[in-house]
């Protein structure tokens, strides 16, 4: 028996969520699916180049409401089934597209194109009935009263299959990533496995399970610090750090860390045909505006959402931010590449989707602690009983 957890990942993107799995080594990726080509090509190409091999199931290209078709759900079942054979516990993981959840997006909800793939991933978790599974979206589908009702009808669904499940709204740079990026996240195992080791549930809820557990920094913590504001912008200038912040959730930090001068992708950049001045106008920090948002180099960013009009500029070069410099952003490790010849939109589409590598990893060492405690409190548990006896 592999002692290892076995995935599969839906609307994987280019593998953020994934890889921030697989890199605690508790983890294997057994099958991916996404539906649009070149993010898929980004989610293969990045991990060739880290070395990691291609998942047990392979790659699936294409819309997930067609895994609800008989003959499609028949063999996704039929690759669950074989998975628990080698593997200690199967997990579904994935974020479906959040636009028509988002305030700042469509905001059209449930009936949203987007908006039905949410329904669609609990259904398919509903009908194969993974070990857990973890659910990813938007604050706009916890805190939005309308969406806020389809989201308990989703958790309602998931309460009739057999599954207790915990969430939070969580930000990503609790977690050590450098930007402010709030995400509800549902967690839920279903009773089969919460039998086997244990695990407590009360009304549909799961208990004991630690949120706080694998977070580097907590919010409140975080906001005592004196953060720059704004600073005058000059190209190229060198301004020191100051002595009140976290340098490690700072954009410069980043940066530095993945040598983001030498990346494959740093010549990666959006350059406008006209607007230079209006970059050089814009002082470093101000990033209040709804668009052309220039990052301070000792502060963390904002959310990464590269769609929409929102525009980083780079916080002392007169130029968008780099392919390379939103890769660090979003917390990735340095070896993570997308292919040079990826076009930007979709390059920066891809990372704007993601979620932060960071917070992916605290999320996975939340789970497996959670697993390992419980199946400790049932050992010592036995332990008692058998010396009552």
């Amino acid at each position: 028996m592999n002692d290892k957890i076995g995935i599969f990942s839906f609307f994987a993107g280019a593998g953020f969520l994934d890889l921030g799995f697989e890199q605690t080594d508790l983890y294997e990726t057994l099958f991916v699916n996404e539906i649009h080509k070149p993010f898929m090509e980004i989610y293969k190409y990045s991990r060739a180049n880290m070395g990691i091999p291609a998942p047990k199931f392979g790659y699936s290209l294409g819309d997930i409401t067609t895994f609800l078709k008989k003959e499609k759900l028949a063999n996704l079942k039929d690759k669950v089934e074989e998975a628990r054979k080698e593997y200690k516990m199967i997990g579904f993981i994935g974020g479906p597209p959040c636009p028509d959840f988002s305030v700042a997006g469509k905001n059209k909800g449930k009936d949203g194109e987007n908006g039905v793939l949410s329904g669609t991933y609990i259904k398919l978790i509903c009908k194969i009935k993974p070990d857990f599974f973890l659910f990813e979206n938007v604050k706009g589908l916890y805190r939005t009263k309308k969406h806020r009702e389809f989201f308990e009808e989703l958790k309602t669904q998931l309460k009739r299959a057999g599954y207790s499940f915990t969430e939070q709204l969580i930000n990503s740079i609790e977690f050590g990533a450098p930007q402010d990026r709030e995400r509800i996240i549902l967690i839920g195992f279903h009773k089969n496995i919460r039998k086997e080791y244990g695990m407590k549930a009360q009304k549909g809820s799961l208990l004991n399970f630690d949120w706080e557990q694998h977070k580097i920094f907590k919010l409140e913590d975080i906001n005592k610090y004196t953060w720059p504001e704004t600073t005058p912008y000059g190209e190229n200038s060198v301004v020191p750090a100051p002595g009140n912040i976290i340098p490690e959730l700072t954009v410069e930090h980043w940066f530095q860390k993945n040598e983001v001068l030498n990346h494959v992708n740093q010549d990666q950049f959006f350059t406008p045909q006209q607007g230079l001045a209006r970059f050089q106008t814009i002082l470093e920090g101000d990033d209040k505006k709804k668009s052309y948002k220039r990052l301070h180099r000792w502060r963390y960013s904002p959310t990464a959402a590269y769609g929409n009009n929102e525009v980083h500029l780079h916080p002392y070069q007169s130029r968008r931010i780099s392919a390379a410099e939103a890769l660090a952003i979003q917390s990735l490790p340095m070896e993570f590449v997308i292919p040079p010849d990826m076009t930007l939109s979709n390059a920066f589409k891809a990372i704007g989707n993601g979620v932060p590598y960071m917070a992916a990893q605290g999320l996975a060492l939340n789970i497996h602690s959670f697993i390992e405690e419980a199946k400790e409190k049932k050992k010592q548990k036995k332990v008692v009983i058998k010396k009552e006896n």
